[in-house]
């Protein structure tokens, strides 16, 4: 281990860090609560002031991800849609299997200039947390208990809020609704079984209701400034062409090497790791709107999902498989198109054709 390495590894530099983080994050939460007088006043200058308060919070992880650590993402995505991404809203569909998944959301979200302003559906108790939870309170963050009957209005109404948010912001959401272990993923897919559906081997199966809600909730968002595209999908807001609200799918796979799997503890330590973000922008009205059809949709989205994890970081063995089928299939298609050609049809009536020139 160099110097700095050994240095970032040590209690000491990690106490100066907290304790930074912790004063300049309460002096932020104080300030966002003096802004509580504005909302009556003027509700989108509000707004703007703590998406910028909020940056000042949430810059401080991601600075720890890409400079303290190193840690690498590396974006992969259509050349095209690219130049679209961070010009308008939109919801983003991340993975949830390591602990630094969220931080990967939100590089992804400082890579395109709307650290600031994103937004996420996270679990109720999290808006009682000094600093982060604050900070996303007063960055109308969406919150929801995961009963159902209870998010069904406050959820639904939360995003109707976002509506005419002034600041662009990308939406992210974990469909998965909490990080993937192997005891997760087994009962996961017993209910997958039981409905059905396809085996997922890196992913759990995806909570579709808030999904569906949060994409009708969002639909036909027209933006406040001329909107832009957004990323991968779930859902969005306007695009500049279109006026229709784009969703992204984010596929991070995270290679950490010695298959360890990279933890926040491990980021403090400076420990570098690397992530891939495959991201596809998909256009909202691709979307259906009944529920029933919206959660089949993001059923094969994952489904997809799988297909990328697999081929990505998938072994020699299993890409070999991969292939092996692939190639076998398409053996057996060829196949079965020769047997339809002329030129190996029947032989039936050429034997009479021929006892009738040699009689």
């Amino acid at each position: 281990m160099d110097l700095v390495g050994l240095l970032k590894s040590q209690f000491l530099c990690h106490l100066v860090f907290c304790y930074v983080f912790i004063a300049s994050g309460l002096i932020i939460n104080t300030m966002q609560l003096f802004t509580l007088l504005l909302w009556p006043i003027n509700k989108q200058l509000f707004r703007k002031i703590n998406c910028r308060l909020s940056y000042c919070i949430s810059s401080q992880l991601v600075m720890l991800l890409e400079w303290w650590s190193g840690t690498e993402c590396t974006i992969f995505t259509d050349p095209r849609a690219y130049p679209k991404y961070g010009k308008e809203n939109a919801i983003v569909v991340l993975n949830h299997k390591f602990e630094i998944d969220f931080l990967c959301g939100w590089s992804l979200s400082e890579r395109f200039g709307l650290l600031g302003g994103s937004k996420v559906l996270a679990k109720k108790e999290l808006a009682y947390v000094p600093i982060i939870g604050w900070m996303w309170y007063f960055t109308e963050m969406v919150f929801c208990t995961r009963k159902w009957e209870q998010d069904r209005k406050t959820v639904a109404t939360s995003l109707q809020h976002l509506r005419d948010y002034p600041e662009k912001y990308f939406f992210l959401i974990h469909c998965e609704g909490t990080r993937f272990t192997e005891k997760k993923h087994e009962i996961s897919m017993q209910v997958a079984r039981a409905k059905g559906l396809p085996s997922l081997k890196h992913h759990l199966l995806p909570r579709t209701k808030g999904f569906a809600i949060t994409v009708r909730s969002l639909r036909n968002v027209v933006c406040c400034a001329p909107p832009s595209p957004a990323e991968s999908r779930p859902c969005g807001l306007p695009d500049q062409e279109t006026s229709l609200n784009p969703v992204s799918s984010a596929d991070q796979l995270c290679n950490p090497g010695n298959n360890e799997n990279p933890t926040l503890l491990g980021v403090l330590n400076g420990k570098k790791y690397h992530a891939d973000l495959y991201v596809r922008r998909i256009p909202l009205e691709d979307i259906p709107d009944d529920d029933a059809k919206c959660s089949a949709w993001l059923h094969k989205l994952y489904q997809e999902k799988f297909l990328v994890s697999m081929i990505r970081s998938g072994s020699s063995l299993t890409l070999a498989s991969f292939i092996l089928v692939f190639f076998v299939a398409s053996m057996g298609v060829r196949w079965m198109i020769g047997v339809t050609e002329i030129d190996k049809g029947s032989a039936y009536g050429n034997s009479d054709s021929k006892q009738k020139q040699n009689d």
